[in-house]
């Protein structure tokens, strides 16, 4: 029915069948988002972590509160696996999940919000008091037409929203999200901004230096509501991460991260944040699996990712991911022609090698074979979701199951 629809209903029409489904869901469920004080965060990268932050922050204030996102639904004490495969679910979805956390005592709810969930009118009839902005990176391109098109989509977000602005000053896109107005905002970067790290000190459990914007955007978030700058700053320097975001899940002989990184942006940052641990000891090798996207979308970055994988990774493993209704082989070919064009790793001025293995399970199995003490293997694009997208079927799949199963099998001693 879906397919049928984008098909055959001009745009407009199909902008209105969402808007009318948007505002049946809030009808039927009561409107209840009035009732809380509803938070989005939006952007290209950091969505995830940072509502994770943010509810971390909230509960240990001794807030209740819901948490909607790409891994989990939170209710209070309860919670579930995401496993939707949409960061952002349906209008009815949403509605019907909010008006649980208004049932349950929630005073606070905190929402990944998508461009794809605006496009399809999935905000609305959402009274959201906060909007966060973490970054913009060119993504969803095909989807929405151009970057224009997409960063204007999450510009319609805080255009509904009218309470309180957070933004990435630092972000270049941030003169943009910055012209829409709200009776507070509130800027946050690492050197600029409202709240920023030229007088405070943050050290977090996690690595990387977009955590560290993460992490800023929370506590803005949290000093918006009350809540102490030193108390949020606190809680985050115990904030242990996230599932499948620069998890550790091998450390000994050689450590193995699983990440869900899966725009060139969020890539490029993954790989610099391990070759800077790395890089003192030359003989070290950093060896990175990796697919695309997934079937359908974005082709156009394929072999940008490609590229640099073979920037920064001494072996690289081109393999699937969720083809969905592609050939995966063909995915794999265009991620592969990138990181053969692109062969020289700059680092050390050797070439890097490439491989295509198709099947994920072998490609995991490939990469522990090849590493050595100290070195470090990332596994992206998957992070924590459970399972492999083929042809509209859902494969049950887990890379921090296979790599720890697969370490086992091969017997490697710590």
């Amino acid at each position: 029915m879906k397919e049928f629809l984008k098909k055959f209903l001009p745009n407009f029409v199909l902008s209105f069948y969402h808007f009318i489904l948007a505002f049946l869901g809030a009808l039927i469920y009561g409107f209840p988002s009035k009732k809380l004080i509803l938070i989005g965060v939006t952007g290209t990268n950091g969505k995830t972590t940072t509502t994770e932050m943010i509810a971390s922050i909230f509960e240990k204030a001794g807030k209740k509160i819901a948490l909607l996102n790409s891994i989990r639904f939170k209710i209070g004490e309860k919670e579930e696996i995401n496993k939707l495969r949409m960061t952002m679910p349906g209008r009815f979805f949403i509605q019907r999940f909010l008006k649980k956390a208004v049932k349950e005592g929630c005073k606070f709810a905190i929402l990944e919000v998508t461009s794809e969930g605006i496009k399809q009118h999935r905000h609305r009839f959402l009274d959201f008091k906060i909007a966060v902005f973490t970054n913009l990176a060119p993504e969803h391109i095909e989807a929405h037409g151009s970057f224009e098109k997409y960063r204007g989509a999450k510009g319609k977000f805080f255009k509904a929203t009218k309470e309180i602005h957070v933004i990435n000053v630092e972000d270049k896109n941030s003169d943009y999200f910055l012209k829409f107005p709200a009776k507070r905002k509130i800027t946050y970067g690492l050197k600029t901004g409202d709240i920023n790290l030229e007088n405070t000190k943050l050290k977090l459990k996690i690595p990387g230096e977009f955590n560290l914007y993460n992490a800023l955007a929370a506590i803005s978030v949290a000093i918006s509501q009350g809540i102490d700058k030193d108390f949020a700053i606190k809680v985050l320097e115990e904030f242990k991460g996230v599932p499948g975001r620069m998890e550790e899940v091998i450390s000994k002989p050689f450590k193995v991260i699983v990440d869900y990184a899966f725009t060139p942006n969020a890539l490029e940052k993954v790989y610099q944040t391990l070759t800077s641990n790395i890089e003192h000891q030359t003989s070290n090798k950093l060896i990175c699996v990796l697919g695309s996207c997934g079937g359908g979308r974005d082709k156009w970055k394929r072999p940008v990712l490609g590229e640099l994988a073979a920037k920064y990774c001494d072996e690289v493993i081109v393999t699937n991911e969720d083809p969905y209704d592609e050939d995966p082989r063909q995915i794999i070919e265009q991620v592969a022609k990138g990181a053969e064009n692109i062969s020289i790793n700059q680092s050390n001025q050797h070439k890097s090698a490439v491989h295509k293995i198709l099947d994920r399970r072998e490609a995991i199995r490939e990469a522990l074979k090849l590493a050595k003490e100290g070195d470090i293997v990332v596994i992206t694009g998957k992070g924590s979701e459970p399972s492999i997208v083929i042809k509209g079927k859902k494969i049950p799949w887990d890379d921090r199951k296979v790599v720890k199963e697969e370490f086992q099998n091969l017997k490697i001693p710590f």
